[in-house]
């Protein structure tokens, strides 16, 4: 079985050498503008494999308090700059306007988190269905896990989607495994950071760890 595609995520400009050096490792990386600030075009420009464009909502985990519209408009300037794909929040105002927009431009990520817990197999394939009836190119779930039965609703998720074009898997530290797994049962890829305590969400490993994870585990 071929090793998974793992997006590592960029969360300062500080990050720019650690993503560089690990180009051979990961498939694709994430540029979280909440986070990197102002200068995130100055990371985007130099990278060289497809990024995600993300500028997440507070409500959602992230670090923007600014206005829609200028949150929106920084995914517009990620378009323009090059990005592969945009990360949008199923609960954003004007969310099915916004992928309608730009379909024809770029992939689009609706995604939905939830920091609390990990509801039933049927509410997150709920939430997958409410996801693509928005027009997204990829779905991404995440919840939060306090149970193994967390871990297996989520990956018995992946398994339901499995033909479709879906992210999953479960925050925290009990989360984990489904971070390793869920691209094994059929998950699109993998975010990890890009070294220990960089992580830009609760349970996220480090890129070398999983790779050396898959690696173990006979995945290559």
């Amino acid at each position: 079985m071929p090793s998974p595609d793992i997006c590592a995520c960029i969360t300062s400009l500080d990050d720019l050498n650690a993503a560089l050096d690990v180009r051979e490792l990961v498939s694709l990386y994430e540029v979280r503008i909440d986070l990197v600030g102002p200068d995130w075009p100055c990371v985007a420009r130099a990278l060289t494999l497809p990024w995600i464009a993300c500028n997440r909502l507070a409500s959602q985990g992230g670090r923007w308090h600014a206005g829609e519209s200028e949150r929106l408009g920084t995914l517009n300037r990620a378009i323009e700059l090059g990005a592969e794909m945009v990360d949008i929040e199923v609960t954003a105002p004007g969310a099915r306007d916004f992928v309608g927009s730009v379909k024809d431009k770029v992939r689009v990520i609706v995604s939905h988190h939830d920091f609390e817990r990990t509801a039933s197999e049927e509410s997150l394939a709920r939430v997958v269905e409410l996801e693509r009836a928005i027009g997204a190119d990829i779905c991404k779930v995440v919840s939060t896990a306090s149970s193994i039965e967390d871990c297996v609703t989520v990956m018995r998720l992946v398994r339901r989607f499995k033909a479709e074009p879906v992210v999953a898997f479960a925050m925290g530290p009990l989360g984990i495994a489904t971070r390793i797994l869920c691209p094994l049962a059929g998950a699109r890829f993998t975010y990890a950071s890009l070294k220990t305590g960089r992580e830009s969400a609760p349970g996220q490993l480090d890129v070398r760890a999983l790779r050396a994870l898959y690696a173990a585990i006979g995945v290559v």
